[in-house]
């Protein structure tokens, strides 16, 4: 009994350093299995991130802004009698296109004609007066002060000829420059004052595009300046050329107003219409430049991930201009450089990535 005894206190004895022994490596197998950190390293440091690139190539960049502009007529003007009185003649048709002096509309004359007529019908009398008098004037025959009375007075009667005619001219409307005019606002019989208009004339070739940039642009447009501009609802890009600036600075708007002049001659530009403007500061030919969203700011530096055998490379940049979508690298990468434009954010230095695509 003894004996059996001894054996078993024994066998406690070596379970119980066993136990010892291998308890310690089973709790640390089954911890690591409950903690995932090892394991997510592991995966990570696996891992390869797909991302897309480009290859660093020269090409042509432009320093450009966008605005918006009014398409305004080269000439319009409201037509309008300088006198009151009764139109009695319309000689236009609405939407035609007239020329500089054609006659467009008339009002009652009448009176003015007859005072021109009572006025003509004394010219032949008083310049018989002044024969007269000039030749006895010669014979000391009149004083010189009779013959000036009657000189005067003819003076006076051609001067009284030519108001009559100045009135009359201001009972004629006509066209002050070539041009399109528009609907007409009266009717034959109906009293014009010099406030009522009569029709809108427009000369659309060409057309003025006024339009107006940020302050810091003040000193790059000037006269000869090339701008492009499309009109709403059209795809199709137009040049024209700035011909005038405002001569300062708005101060309300910190903005400077700019027209710029289209030829306009198929007369396709309506005026009155809506266009974006499109202005280049500065073109720079074989240019190096990346898309804008490739570049992350990082303590004061420019960075961009270059693609470097199969793994992400973290490089400082020096950019230069940007434009909408683009930004120009002065210096960090060189021709035939590829840099990645996507996963920027989940990219570190050394990081194994796959070329889903490059450009």
């Amino acid at each position: 009994m003894t004996k059996v005894v001894k054996w078993i206190v024994t066998g406690v004895i070596v379970l119980f350093i066993v136990g010892m022994i291998v308890y310690p490596r089973i709790k640390r197998a089954w911890t690591a299995k409950d903690d995932p950190a090892p394991v997510a390293q592991a995966a990570r440091q696996r891992r390869v991130l797909n991302v897309n690139a480009i290859v660093m190539k020269p090409q042509v960049l432009s320093d450009q802004t966008h605005t918006t502009a009014d398409i305004l007529p080269d000439e319009e003007v409201d037509l309008a009698f300088e006198a009151p009185g009764k139109i009695v003649e319309i000689f236009f048709q609405e939407g035609s296109r007239v020329r500089k002096g054609d006659l467009l509309a008339k009002i009652n004359d009448e009176p003015l004609q007859a005072e021109l007529h009572k006025l003509e019908a004394q010219i032949q009398l008083a310049n018989a007066r002044v024969f007269r008098q000039r030749t006895l004037l010669d014979k000391d025959a009149v004083s010189q002060e009779a013959y000036e009375q009657v000189k005067t007075e003819y003076e006076k009667l051609m001067a009284d000829i030519e108001l009559v005619k100045a009135h009359l001219a201001q009972t004629e409307l006509r066209a002050p420059f070539d041009g399109i005019i528009g609907l007409r606002y009266v009717s034959e019989g109906a009293y014009a004052s010099a406030s009522t208009n009569i029709a809108k004339l427009t000369k659309i070739s060409p057309v003025k595009i006024d339009f107006s940039v940020p302050e810091k642009y003040a000193e790059d447009i000037m006269p000869g300046t090339d701008v492009t501009f499309r009109v709403t609802g059209s795809q199709k890009e137009y040049n024209s050329k700035v011909y005038a600036v405002e001569s300062k600075v708005d101060i309300a708007t910190r903005t400077l107003v700019a027209r710029a002049v289209y030829p306009n001659q198929d007369e396709s530009i309506r005026p009155g219409r809506y266009a974006e403007v499109q202005l280049t500061k500065k073109e720079i030919r074989n240019a190096l430049a990346i898309p804008s969203e490739a570049m992350t700011q990082e303590m004061g530096k420019s960075l961009v991930f270059r693609y470097r055998a199969g793994k992400a490379e973290q490089v400082e940049i020096i950019p230069g201009i940007r434009t909408e979508s683009q930004l120009q690298v002065i210096s960090g990468l060189g021709t035939g450089d590829t840099v990645i434009v996507s996963g920027i954010m989940q990219l570190r230095s050394g990081l194994p990535v796959t070329l889903d695509y490059i450009q």
